[in-house]
């Protein structure tokens, strides 16, 4: 699971094998498979790096 921060500042761990996309509108909005939307503060770009570097961790353990 990687670690988003929600609009209004609270914490929100999100498996990241359910996100179907993430786009920037500005806002950054992840859509899970199952159509639930999220509006996050990081980045697009943020949130690949952070599930890089889970899916590196994960080979590791």
């Amino acid at each position: 699971m990687i670690k988003l921060t929600r609009m209004n500042g609270g914490v929100l761990m999100m498996n990241e094998n359910f996100i179907a996309c993430a786009e920037e509108t500005p806002d950054t909005v992840v859509t899970l498979q199952n159509g639930h939307k999220y509006f996050v503060a990081e980045s697009v770009n943020e949130i690949y790096e952070k599930i890089m570097a889970f899916e590196k961790e994960k080979k590791t353990l």
